[in-house]
């Protein structure tokens, strides 16, 4: 086929050039003959004298040389070479790419959930819950904040107490499960040596062993307290070839130590932290406009919250007519119980409102106790009574407050059980708390 194409063009091509060829003559004429003829029709041809062109003209030809210059100017400049054609295709593709994922984003970002406008609103009623750590330092802290500082504190000490820090360590740094699986463990260990203080199959732990590979070695703390005991990692010989072992370094002084670290490991308890109450003295415009809870105060996240609220009200909607009294407040105790902390505000006879934060498994008692640390006046008596106008006595004060219905806000009104007690209820330092709106 390109054969057939390639004689077409060169056809038209010989076609084309036959006839730009000038006037035909005979094959057989006298060559001498022709020229002169051509001579003298040339000799016989007469120019025309041309006349001047006038003013547009020139002023056309004027602009047509200067189009003429500028495509040359632009043809010059523009690069027609292979890399630089390249180069602009990959700009403009990637270009296009970065839009494209622009617009990709937006519309993801729009199809997300908006909880950003939930965490940083103006109405929340606390800014989170906080913590305090008196051991370690008296900044008040989120918790996940104080997970690293408890563990460089307590590394710290670990030069000067290795024993007992350790024990700490495990406790402190490790989940429940871990902790609980690799105490077994440790204590089995000290325990075969106080037992058989003489049998060295009871001095070597294999460090490849499955139950030291899966409850001790991943475990914060663990070798450490191994060490303290007085093991020593060493490479001994086995059948199979050399293997490490920590090998029990036998003396009167490291058996008596045992019987120390073996007290410890099964008495130390984490470092604990104590919930920060966020206390706050509001005027009743403040407590009216700060009503919504941080999402610290949940177990769950609030979109999930509020999905799982509105359908667990619409299906108690459909069978409420069918459910005894007992079913409905196991229901409620089921809602209650995603909640990890509550708010508890004391509205005062003044208007003045106290406002604490507290964990749904604390005692009513805390509340009270709460209270009565910012009265004026500590010794006077005073009643708590709940939006129900249920009065909380002795008896609800062993009760938690999931368990008294005080989850997740309650507003409790203050009053004094004496008469003659005076108007004046919160400590002066605590009014100065007291912001204008």
């Amino acid at each position: 086929m390109s054969d057939k194409i390639k004689k077409y063009f060169a056809k038209k091509k010989a076609d084309v050039k036959f006839k730009t060829a000038g006037p035909g003559r005979k094959l057989n004429a006298d060559s001498s003959n022709s020229s002169q003829k051509n001579q003298n029709a040339s000799s016989n041809y007469k120019a025309k004298p041309r006349s001047e062109p006038s003013a547009e003209a020139r002023l056309a030809a004027e602009a047509a040389l200067a189009r003429l210059g500028n495509q040359r100017e632009r043809s010059a400049n523009f690069n027609t070479s292979l890399a630089a054609i390249q180069a602009q295709v990959k700009r403009e593709l990637e270009m296009e790419k970065q839009a494209q994922n622009s617009q990709r984003r937006a519309s993801s970002e729009s199809a997300l959930p908006k909880t950003t406008a939930f965490e940083t609103s103006t109405h929340l009623a606390a800014k989170g819950v906080y913590f305090r750590c008196p051991m370690v330092s008296d900044e008040v802290l989120p918790k996940d904040e104080w997970k690293p500082k408890i563990r460089e504190f307590l590394y710290e000490q670990l030069a000067d107490e290795r024993g007992l820090t350790s024990c700490l360590i495990i406790h402190s740094l490790n989940t429940r499960e871990k902790c609980t699986a690799c105490c077994e463990l440790l204590k089995k260990y000290l325990e075969n040596i106080l037992a058989h203080p003489d049998e060295e199959k009871y001095h070597k732990i294999r460090m490849n062993n499955k139950l030291f590979l899966e409850r001790v070695k991943p475990v914060e703390g663990a070798l450490d307290f191994l060490l303290a005991a007085g093991f020593l990692e060493q490479l001994c010989e086995t059948p199979e070839g050399q293997e490490n072992y920590l090998v029990f370094q036998n003396s009167p002084e490291a058996i008596s130590n045992l019987d120390i670290l073996l007290d410890a490991l099964q008495n130390a308890e984490p470092l604990a932290l104590d919930l920060d109450r966020g206390l706050q003295v509001l005027l009743p415009s403040q407590a009216n406009k700060y009503t919504e809870l941080p999402p610290a105060f949940y177990s769950i996240s609030p979109e999930e919250l509020k999905r799982e609220q509105q359908l667990r009200t619409e299906s108690i909607e459909k069978a409420q007519m069918l459910r005894t009294k007992a079913m409905r407040d196991k229901d409620e105790l089921r809602e209650l119980r995603k909640y990890k902390y509550a708010l508890i505000r004391i509205r005062f006879p003044d208007g003045i409102f106290l406002q604490g934060t507290f964990s749904v498994y604390e005692k009513v008692s805390q509340i009270f106790d709460f209270v009565r640390g910012s009265l004026h006046n500590e010794k006077a008596g005073f009643t708590l009574l709940t939006p129900s106008s249920t009065v909380l006595d002795q008896e609800s004060n062993e009760q938690t407050l999931l368990d008294s219905r005080l989850v997740p806000a309650t507003i409790l009104l203050f009053s004094y059980t004496d008469s003659a007690s005076t108007n004046v209820y919160l400590k002066p330092e605590l009014m100065l708390l007291v912001q204008e709106l």
